[in-house]
């Protein structure tokens, strides 16, 4: 049986889990997704299940998609996911009047850059490898989870507190760490290896610090995924 025939069989695993349950669907860990793993009918299964709210790219239709189904928690939360030119490869905010709404009734923007500094550009969502792009907009949706989870008050002291470079380091951290507990700890790691590898850099501390980078692990560092990988049980069976 060939490569692309296993992947099939294994998503088909997946999706029957799906049918039984949206949280299980969610952790169960695949190391591997590709463009080709599901059929265009399984991708408007997923689309039904898990974009309802969401304004999708139809160019990251296929990841952003495969990204959702691991946060069941979001599938009735407004998310809007755009391009425009920034500096910054990806970036998660709440919608700045729902911060005053309850959480069931906000809206996310996550904004996906398609032009950076020349330096950042190997990072650009649009150069990273499939499985590398579900990981990192794994990591923006980790965002959204965990802002969704505030109250006002811990939204905006959230953004008061982005002054501080140390908080942010925990910040982003704790949010690798949310992204691996929902099961895409594989492709945290595969976007993790990649940027350190385009970046020539053991270490990425983000956008803002990569022409005086800092030796400290603001995201994760592959070694810290894969120990983090070894002690989390839903890694136990992986497909």
């Amino acid at each position: 049986m060939n490569t692309n025939k296993c992947t099939a069989k294994r998503y088909l695993v997946l999706f029957g889990l799906l049918a039984c349950s949206s949280l299980v669907f969610s952790q169960v860990p695949f190391k591997l997704f590709t463009s080709n793993g599901l059929t265009d009918n399984e991708y408007n299964q997923l689309e039904q299940a898990f974009g309802q709210h969401k304004i999708i790219l139809p160019q990251f239709r296929q990841q952003i998609l495969i990204a959702l189904s691991y946060f069941p928690e979001l599938k009735n939360i407004s998310i809007e996911f755009r391009i425009k030119h920034t500096r910054t490869p990806l970036q998660t905010i709440p919608n700045t009047i729902s911060i005053f709404k309850k959480s069931h009734a906000r809206k996310y923007i996550i904004t996906i850059s398609d032009s950076t500094m020349g330096m950042l550009t190997p990072i650009l969502l649009k150069n990273l490898n499939f499985n590398a792009q579900v990981g990192v907009l794994g990591h923006e949706l980790s965002h959204v989870s965990d802002f969704n989870n505030k109250h006002t008050l811990g939204l905006l002291t959230t953004g008061i507190k982005h002054i501080s470079s140390k908080w942010i380091d925990r910040f982003e951290y704790r949010t690798d760490s949310i992204c691996i507990a929902h099961g895409l700890g594989y492709q945290l790691l595969e976007w993790s290896m990649a940027v350190r590898k385009a970046m020539n850099s053991p270490d990425y501390d983000g956008a803002d610090n990569v022409e005086k980078p800092m030796l400290r692990e603001r995201y994760m560092n592959p070694s810290t995924i894969i120990k983090r990988i070894e002690l989390n049980p839903i890694y136990k069976t992986v497909h």
